[in-house]
């Protein structure tokens, strides 16, 4: 499992992860709690011009600029036109801070480490080498993030850059 899920040890229980949930073309998606920073309803965004195909653009976030990224597209999921429930979570991914939109928010949720298995190579139609893990949970498949993958160098500096 990434050492990018915290896991908070109970004093006589199993290791325990909590979790921000949400949708993205219909598949659900979870990521380190600890990571996000805050979760904001869709704003207005800035294209920034001759940025990466992901970057839909920069927001500014009480006096900080921030890149905002659309998970569809790093995914290579079909674009839709955003709704009602479209949010973007910020997070903090290698000491810089960033937002992804996402179709939904679901839930905060704490799971046992011991329901989380690694990724099989087919879980869904992303690169695996953006999961964590995948937990089972009731009749539910999460699939856990790994942000320092899906965001690391290449997308980060292309998000940075976009950015400053």
């Amino acid at each position: 499992m990434s050492h990018q899920i915290s896991q908070h040890q109970a004093s006589s229980g199993p290791t325990q992860l909590q979790l921000v949930t949400f949708e993205v073309a219909g598949e659900e998606f979870a990521v380190d709690i600890l990571a996000v920073q805050e979760i904001n309803r869709m704003m207005d965004l800035t294209r920034v011009p001759q940025s990466p195909p992901e970057v839909e653009g920069v927001i500014n976030l009480r006096g900080k600029i921030i890149p905002v990224l659309d998970l569809r597209k790093r995914f290579g999921f079909p674009t839709t036109e955003r709704g009602e429930d479209t949010r973007i979570v910020v997070v903090e991914v290698q000491g810089r801070v960033l937002g992804f939109l996402v179709d939904k928010v679901h839930e905060v949720l704490r799971i046992s480490s011991e329901i989380v298995e690694p990724a099989p190579a087919m879980v869904c139609s992303i690169n695996a080498d953006f999961i964590a893990g995948v937990g089972k949970l009731n009749d539910r498949l999460l699939i856990l993030l790994d942000l320092q993958k899906l965001f690391g160098s290449a997308a980060l500096g292309a998000a940075v850059a976009a950015a400053a």
